[in-house]
Parts: structure tokens; C-alpha cells; sequence
């Protein structure tokens, strides 16, 4: 089976810096294996780790900090889907991102400021698709965590999401597998400067 990982690296990170000035994404990661390396870039290591085939989605490199995201990006093997209407928000992306690769099997979705997850994390989401699941979810203690894991079968649904809608309509028509974990990057994205 052919599945694909999408890291979600489009957005702006508002709540991180709401005059714009500092791109979230190239901020160093305070937290996880690859803590120092700019945040997107953790992120995109740990998904790499676990799977050959990897995309990010990401702005028009229409800025400087875009530019060095799109090369960041690239060289840690990533082959960037451009999401001309990203500003429309994480639906929008996911459907770019899906539309692009919608020859696999399925897709682990991670989010590009997400950049403590394990790839043990990661690795058990994709074999809970290997397995069979038409979605899959790590959770710890309790919270469903990140990434998700979305079959073939989720295809139409995918690449119709629009705006800021995500995949939580997907996941309430399909309740994702339940994979415990003893990971709370799973949990932890960077919403804010560390303090």
C-alpha cells in the first residue's frame, strides 16, 4: 500500500505573532528530538522518519520567511504542494494537499507545529491504516492527539473540505482507531512564543 504523509505547514500562526513579523514555523522548537531546529522543520523530521513518501503543504513563496520554509522543507526531503488559496484556512490546505497526492492508499496527517510527536506515534497510526482502518488516532491520556491517519475511502470527503473546517467532519463519520500512546507531543503544538 501506498501511503502518503502531508505535513501541513501553511499557515501563518496568527496567535503566535499577530503582527506577522515572525513566521511561527521557522521558530526554533523548544520541545521534543529534534528541540533547536526550527519548528516545521521538527515536525517534518519525525514524519520523514516513518514514511518515504512526504509532501508539504505550503503558501506561495511570495516572502522571504516563505522562501526559507519552502527550501527548509525541501531539503529535509519534502516535495512542496503550493496551496494558492491557503489563506482560506486548514480545510482548504487539506483538500490541496489530498487533490495533489490522490494516488495513495491513505494519508498521515501531520500539522507543521506540531514538533514533539514521536515517530513511534506516527508509526502506529500508519499501521493501524496498513491494518485495515479507515482512520486512526494516537490518544494520550484520554485526548485524541495528532497525527491522523485517513484512508482511501476518505477521498471525496478530503478533497472536499473548504476554509477552516479540517477533518473533524471526517472523523465523526468515520471514528478513527484508538491508538494509546505514551506521548504527550502527540498533545503539544506551538500556539505561542515560549516564555
Amino acid at each position: 500500500m501506498s501511503f502518503v504523509g502531508l505535513l501541513l505547514a501553511a499557515g501563518i500562526g496568527q496567535r503566535f505573532d499577530p503582527t506577522g513579523a515572525r513566521l511561527k514555523l521557522l521558530e526554533p522548537s523548544p520541545i521534543g528530538a529534534h528541540a533547536g531546529a526550527p519548528i516545521a522543520v521538527a515536525a517534518a523530521r519525525a514524519l520523514r522518519s516513518v514514511m518515504a513518501d512526504v509532501h508539504a503543504v505550503v503558501r506561495p513563496a511570495t516572502t522571504p520567511p516563505q522562501q526559507q520554509l519552502h527550501a527548509l522543507l525541501t531539503a529535509e526531503g519534502f516535495q512542496p504542494i503550493v496551496c494558492e488559496d491557503a489563506h482560506e484556512g486548514m480545510g482548504t490546505s487539506l483538500a490541496c494537499g489530498v487533490r495533489a497526492t490522490a494516488r495513495a492508499s491513505g494519508w498521515i496527517v501531520a500539522l507543521a507545529d506540531m514538533p514533539a510527536v514521536r515517530t513511534s506515534t506516527i508509526a502506529a497510526v500508519l499501521a493501524a491504516l496498513n491494518a485495515g482502518a479507515v482512520t486512526a488516532a494516537p490518544r494520550f491520556e484520554g485526548q485524541r492527539g495528532h497525527p491522523v491517519g485517513l484512508s482511501r475511502a476518505c477521498f471525496e470527503e478530503l478533497v472536499a473540505l473548504q476554509a477552516d473546517q479540517g477533518a473533524r467532519s471526517i472523523l465523526r463519520n468515520h471514528p478513527p482507531v484508538m491508538i494509546d500512546v505514551d506521548d504527550p507531543g502527540c498533545l503539544y503544538d506551538v500556539d505561542t512564543p515560549a516564555p
